[in-house]
């Protein structure tokens, strides 16, 4: 399917930001959506599929609206993630340092729309949905608003199929590269001068799961990242730590799972007992929903996809293994006794 568009009135600063250096914006859309975009002077064609080239025109119209200024290569990603629009979906504003902070898809204002709503939420997706970002962002504008006293992130410290072994340092030391993308969103959304602030008023803490026994949160937005790599009493032991006026959000990829595989993912078995649970509120997110370079949505479709052709293989630890079949027992050669036991016998 061929369509056309021309641009009018002529403003060839809106069209040179709208094709981007040496037409880079446009190759992008090219590449993500398989059609081929041509354009002379104000008039633009795109070829492809039906419902690729529709979407490559409506993504070419609302990016010439907001054209006025230079379009960034993430903008356009960003928009390729979503609907195509640079509004993105609708959804709750946040007060954070990011004043375009907004969901990209529907998903994602769901998922925060669960947030404001329910006390205990679970945002469970592949990587670069937005799961744990969107989370902060609604904890800082918590904080904020004064709707909670503090910040409480916490993910299990479990390595990526590595075996690190011993770290030097102190405590703090040890437990923060595991810590890092909470730290990294945190420093984005609220400025690095504000984190330390916030931590020096005990209005943000960051620690391992393994902390958080024995506690109870009050008055607090606490954040369980990761949480694929729970184990089930782990999982047990974070639900149980809620307070009165405490919101609780839990997030996790059960694609990557780097639990050994006779462990039970925590993330698995509650998604699986407290899906009917009032109060709390599941979202699933999906490829669909990634907002980083559209490379990183064909690579998790391209995996789930291998999965499912060869689950033997690369199946993930999501359940308990099945017990081992009884095997019939091998009989051993007998043994004669030593002669001083047969003695001493009679």
């Amino acid at each position: 399917m061929i369509l056309r568009h021309l641009f009018s009135p002529l403003n060839n600063t809106r069209l040179s930001h709208l094709c981007g250096p040496t037409d880079e914006h446009l190759r992008t859309i090219e590449i993500a959506l398989d059609v081929r975009i041509a354009h002379r002077h104000e008039q633009f064609k795109v070829e492809g599929p039906k419902a690729k080239a529709q979407r490559a025109m409506d993504m070419l119209q609302a990016m010439y609206e907001i054209a006025a200024r230079p379009i960034t290569p993430a903008t356009v990603q960003l928009m390729l993630s979503g609907d195509g629009s640079a509004e993105g979906a609708d959804g709750p504003s946040l007060a954070t340092r990011r004043a375009d902070l907004k969901p990209r898809t529907q998903n994602q204002a769901l998922y925060l729309d669960n947030i404001a709503e329910f006390d205990i939420t679970f945002g469970i997706g592949p990587a670069g949905t937005g799961k744990t970002y969107l989370a902060v962002a609604a904890a800082v504008d918590a904080l904020q608003r004064s709707a909670v006293q503090r910040i409480v992130l916490t993910r299990p410290a479990v390595e990526a199929g590595e075996r690190l072994g011993f770290l030097p340092g102190d405590l703090n030391q040890k437990v923060d590269p595991y810590l890092r993308p909470l730290y990294d969103a945190l420093y984005d959304l609220m400025g690095y001068d504000q984190v330390h602030k916030a931590f020096e008023r005990q209005q943000l803490e960051i620690a391992p799961l393994a902390f958080m026994r024995g506690r109870t949160l009050n008055n607090a937005f606490v954040i369980l990242d990761e949480a694929q790599n729970t184990t089930p009493e782990q999982m047990k032991m974070f639900l149980t730590r809620v307070g009165f006026g405490t919101k609780t959000v839990i997030t996790g990829d059960l694609t990557q799972i780097d639990l050994p595989k006779a462990q039970m993912s925590g993330l698995v078995e509650a998604e699986r007992i407290l899906r009917r649970t009032p109060g709390i509120a599941i979202t699933r997110l999906t490829s669909l929903d990634i907002v980083r370079h559209p490379l990183v949505a064909r690579i998790v479709d391209a995996y789930d996809a291998a999965r499912l052709e060869d689950l033997p293989r690369i199946t993930p630890a999501l359940a308990i293994p099945e017990p081992e079949a009884d095997l019939p027992r091998v009989g051993l050669p007998k043994t004669r006794a030593p002669k001083s036991a047969i003695a001493k016998a009679r």
